[in-house]
């Protein structure tokens, strides 16, 4: 919030991006408050709503009703759901090079490259900033009315019934804010329903013209069920009935409306490691689930371990979120596997994801077999419970609780 306020005074267009539901336009909303109670002059389009949305037939009309309303005066135009403008790129490209005294602030449920080539349209004329759905951070933090501050780690290990509770509500139903707020399951899986109604019918619609939705859902139910697993694509275009080269777009489009992530391999030889098939993962636990009916994970250990090496994968991005660590896995040809491998540039982090209570310190084969290979300086084994460190030959290897990864002072 803090990063996008500032950026409210650069001349750039302020993107904000994220999934559907995600409160792109609460945030929007909050921002043009607090400018109008500064005195300044704001005006607010949702493309969403046809009486915004015909302005937008050209940039002229837009600007003409802009001039109208403001007198031509320095003015905020936050614009919702950009991505409702036919080649919304180049419009905004044409209206911040007019030089005008305008802001611009725009949302958008996807890229915009989604719809064209936007790359070269806009650069260095626009910041992105992403808005995932409510992290579990920001979750725990509202089921304690944040009192504890940065003290979460310290508050859930008092507690760990508590701790498993929230653990596994978050993981069964996710971060979108209304499925967050929801009062019983019930609502909240309603609220699932919607979202993913909606995203089929109002973004995927719109932007693929999909005459096979059902197999378009089906083929994300399977990226669902093999969340975290080498990914084939002649089978899931056997299983959907499309071709290959289908199924690799509809992925990358899953990917560029915030539904799914794809985690590359990790490798520097070869002949020995996995060099190409990716691994997919949900940006959103509650909308995997709601994929796959699953309303209970006390019935589903399987899915649940699943469940908590994405969210590891989340707290990972979180910690390394401003730096320039890409995060893949490493798999060898003999299938010795580590989770997440971080590449930080100067070094490399293996982080196993281990689903238990760890009563013991003992570093598995895989692990080891990195270890040996890349002698990295510190290696992760994330877990339920168990805090200690081991040396390995010239690595620190240590044993985190997930909650530690709550804070950002690994």
């Amino acid at each position: 919030m803090r990063s996008l306020q500032a950026h409210l005074a650069q001349k750039e267009i302020t993107l904000l991006i994220g999934p559907r539901q995600a409160g792109k336009t609460t945030l929007l909303r909050a921002l043009s408050g607090q400018l109008q109670q500064q005195g300044k002059q704001c005006l607010f389009f949702n493309l969403d709503i046809d009486t915004d949305a015909q302005h937008f037939t050209g940039q002229q009309k837009l600007l003409d009703r802009i001039e109208i309303t403001t007198g031509g005066q320095t003015a905020y135009i936050f614009i919702d759901e950009v991505q409702r403008i036919e080649n919304a790129g180049l419009f905004l490209k044409g209206l911040y090079d007019r030089n005008l005294p305008y802001k611009w602030i725009a949302t958008g449920s996807g890229s915009l490259e989604l719809k064209e080539k936007i790359a070269e349209s806009l650069v260095g004329r626009k910041r992105n900033f992403y808005l995932p759905t409510v992290s579990i951070t920001e979750f725990i933090r509202y089921k304690t009315d944040d009192q504890y501050g940065n003290q979460l780690a310290a508050f859930l290990k008092t507690d760990p019934l508590l701790e498993e509770k929230w653990l596994r509500e978050y993981l069964t139903y996710g971060g979108y804010p209304r499925v967050v707020t929801a009062p019983t399951a019930r609502e909240k899986n309603a609220v699932l329903a919607e979202i993913f109604q909606g995203y089929i019918e109002r973004d995927m619609q719109l932007l693929l013209q999909l005459e096979k939705s059902r197999a378009f859902v089906t083929l994300l139910q399977l990226i669902a069920n093999r969340s975290g697993q080498l990914i084939n694509y002649n089978d899931l275009a056997n299983a959907t009935n499309l071709a290959v080269a289908t199924v690799k777009n509809y992925l990358w489009y899953s990917e560029k409306t915030f539904i799914t992530k794809a985690i590359t391999p990790f490798f520097r030889n070869k002949e020995k490691e996995v060099i190409k098939a990716p691994q997919y993962y949900f940006l959103d636990a509650g909308l995997r689930n709601f994929l796959l009916g699953i309303n209970d994970l006390n019935t589903q250990p399987t899915y649940f371990a699943f469940l908590f090496q994405q969210l590891v994968l989340q707290l990972l991005e979180q910690q390394f979120a401003e730096s320039v660590a890409s995060i893949h896995f490493w798999r060898t040809q003999h299938q010795a596997e580590v989770d997440f491998v971080l590449d930080l540039g100067h070094a490399v982090l293996p982080v196993e994801v281990k689903t238990s209570h760890l009563k013991n310190v003992q570093v598995e084969r895989a692990l080891r077999s990195f270890i040996h290979t890349y002698q990295p300086p510190e290696a992760w084994v994330v877990n339920l419970s168990l805090e200690a460190e081991v040396q390995v030959a010239q690595t620190r290897v240590r044993f985190i609780p997930w909650r530690q990864l709550l804070q950002n002072d690994l």
